[in-house]
């Protein structure tokens, strides 16, 4: 998601401060998809998710007009810190989660689940290029499997296998040249 115009932080800061108002729709697109992973695997609706973003982008965009925020991180990982903090709270409001956080704690822990995100959204990444470069028919059956969850009686008939046994045995194949393409491709980061 990509933006020439806004392909810095700096940029989307300069954006912002001259009330550029695609500067500020670019921002609302580019983490929200993180913020709401953390929402909804934190007790939380896609309307939620949603609502907290929109106060994070708020404080952010506040504190740029008025020249108060010294950022001393990525956007993203101030916006995950915000956006965390507000839910936290509302959590606490709603009885569902109580926490005191220390500042200093809570700043390492958003640094460190800010990069594993990133880290899961391009391992995520990396499976995909290595299931394109799979080729038929161990991408179709593949995600015939995993992706579209068909048991192995609907994949034997999809596919014309002559037992699920001879299926299985496919799939099995399938899924190590999957894994030999990843893994070949796949250098953790550090």
């Amino acid at each position: 998601m990509k933006n020439t115009l806004y392909d810095t932080d700096e940029a989307i800061i300069a954006g912002i401060r001259k009330d550029d108002d695609k500067a500020l729709a670019y921002l609302y697109k580019l983490h929200f998809p993180m913020i709401s992973h953390f929402i909804l695997n934190n007790s939380g609706t896609e309307d939620e998710a949603k609502d907290i973003y929109q106060e994070g982008v708020i404080v952010f965009y506040e504190k740029i007009k008025d020249n108060s925020l010294e950022l001393t991180c990525q956007i993203k990982t101030y916006l995950y810190s915000v956006c965390r903090r507000l839910w936290l709270k509302r959590l606490a409001e709603k009885g569902r989660y109580a926490v005191k956080v220390d500042d200093a704690e809570d700043f390492l822990f958003v640094e460190e689940e800010v990069a594993q995100h990133e880290e899961n959204e391009r391992q995520f990444n990396m499976m995909g290029d290595a299931l394109a470069q799979l080729g038929e028919p161990c991408r179709s059956l593949i995600e015939a499997y995993y992706i579209h969850m068909q048991n192995m009686q609907d994949i034997t008939d999809k596919f014309g296998y002559t037992n699920s046994d001879t299926a299985k045995n496919q799939k099995y194949k399938c899924l190590q040249r999957l894994k030999k393409l990843f893994f070949t491709a796949y250098k953790p980061q550090v």
